[in-house]
């Protein structure tokens, strides 16, 4: 004789079942950087960016510090297109230095451009003009598939 569940046991079994099937089927998902400006680079990475827009702010920049917090990074807005030399004066850390145009997309890079220890600094000039400017940790730009033409995605600048 072929013993049979007892009906709630069955009953469990079926709900179990139907509970497993109905919980949606998603891949993990990055987590999303947290709101603010940010930049999206070329191999998909999200960076939050502090910006740069007033003359103090632009001379400023990353000046006195000692380290970048992983995916992020700097970017200074300027009102309309011009040749941009930037420097490294009293930058304590290597930067991957990107110039954009209008449109997002790169111009010019300076990769690990170094930090300047003594006067004078040199000034690292892309001779092209650019709109806006970003800065991340040197050697980023390589790993994050940045080159001349492509382009950056700006997000929540206001």
């Amino acid at each position: 004789m072929i013993r049979t569940p007892a009906p709630r046991a069955l009953l469990f079994a079926l709900l179990v079942c139907a509970a497993c099937n109905a919980a949606p089927k998603t891949s993990p998902t990055p987590t999303p950087a947290a709101a603010g400006p940010r930049v999206v680079l070329p191999s998909g990475a999200v960076y939050r960016v502090e910006l740069a827009r007033t003359p103090e702010e632009t001379s400023q920049g990353l000046m006195f510090r000692e380290s970048l917090a992983p995916r992020a990074g700097m970017l200074f807005l300027f009102q309309s297109p011009d040749v941009r030399p930037f420097w490294m004066k009293n930058t304590m850390i290597p930067l991957d230095i990107i110039w954009l145009d209008a449109e997002g997309r790169v111009v010019y890079i300076s990769a690990n451009t170094p930090v300047c220890k003594a006067d004078p600094c040199p000034s690292f000039d892309p001779k092209v003009p650019s709109v806006t400017v970003l800065e991340i940790a040197g050697g980023l730009a390589k790993t994050e598939k940045v080159e001349v033409g492509s382009k950056i995605q700006i997000l929540d600048v206001k």
